[in-house]
């Protein structure tokens, strides 16, 4: 039996596969929020899905029971939907993955996602996450990009990845993507350990935003921004009847701009860069979009 389940197979011109999961890379749930919202944004259509069977531990990762119309018991398994998106004025697709960490068969379920992705002609796999950090809600939400190649680290200003230690499922999918030869990026936003609230907008506009570089895309998120600020005046808000809480914070925040004064610059982007950037976005808006 297939382990993949086709409702349709989409005519993508060379597509960027994108994915994120719940679970451990998915801390305050920011990378399936982003994710989400680029299958929301996109008007990205589903034409595949895993059959969850032979990945999960059913007693640890359990199926959920629902009332369809107040009546009729359904169960709904773990979900790992493809969905395409056609991106007008760009140069590529995207396919994007949005999926469970599985409990089983981890290198079967890798080989699965990228032999689906290929299949319709990708050449290139981004993956979104996000971990639990030290960093204070009212900054910048810091950003870690990590390249397979020497090619991508200098044109994308990333770095390879010199990690050591336990990883999840994320892991594992750029170790078979580097064995098949696909060029990967692996971008992740650190989130607040101590905001409980999920999905965690913020987090997932600063990956849209990182997101954007790496796909060669515009993503309109102004309603992700508008979530964004909402989100970090109620966490001020709740952080100021604390005192105890609000030491932290101030602690976090001086730490991190202590850290951010002793940083190197950023690197400028170059005029061509700028350029082409400028160029890509009017593309994708269309015509119709242009300057009122």
């Amino acid at each position: 039996m297939d382990p993949v389940a086709w409702s349709e197979r989409p005519n993508l011109r060379r597509p960027s596969l994108v994915v994120a999961f719940k679970g451990w890379n998915d801390a305050g749930e920011a990378a399936t929020a982003a994710l989400s919202f680029l299958i929301d944004g996109f008007d990205a259509a589903e034409f595949a899905r895993i059959d969850p069977e032979e990945f999960y531990d059913f007693t640890a990762v359990r199926p959920t029971v629902s009332l369809s119309e107040g009546r009729t018991r359904v169960i709904e398994w773990p979900e790992n939907t493809f969905h395409a998106a056609q991106i007008a004025g760009a140069d590529h697709d995207l396919i994007l993955f949005h999926g469970v960490e599985p409990s089983l068969r981890w290198r079967q379920f890798c080989d699965i996602v990228i032999g689906t992705a290929r299949e319709l002609g990708a050449d290139r796999v981004i993956t979104l996450g996000a971990l639990l950090a030290d960093v204070p809600h009212s900054r910048p939400v810091p950003m870690t990009g990590i390249a397979s190649n020497q090619e991508l680290v200098e044109r994308l200003g990333f770095e390879r990845s010199t990690y050591e230690g336990p990883t999840g499922i994320v892991g594992v999918l750029h170790h078979a993507c580097a064995q098949a030869e696909i060029p990967s990026v692996s971008l992740w936003a650190s989130v607040p350990h101590y905001v409980a609230a999920a999905p965690n907008p913020k987090a997932a506009l600063a990956l849209i935003r990182s997101f954007e570089g790496a796909a060669g895309v515009v993503v309109d998120a102004t309603e992700l921004e508008e979530s964004a600020e909402d989100y970090e005046r109620q966490v001020s808000a709740a952080v100021a009847s604390d005192p105890d809480v609000k030491n932290f914070v101030e602690r976090l925040e001086q730490t991190m701009d202590e850290a951010l004064d002793d940083a190197p610059p950023e690197r400028i982007p170059s005029a061509d860069a700028i350029a082409r950037d400028f160029q890509r976005f009017l593309r994708q808006r269309g015509p119709e979009d242009g300057p009122g």
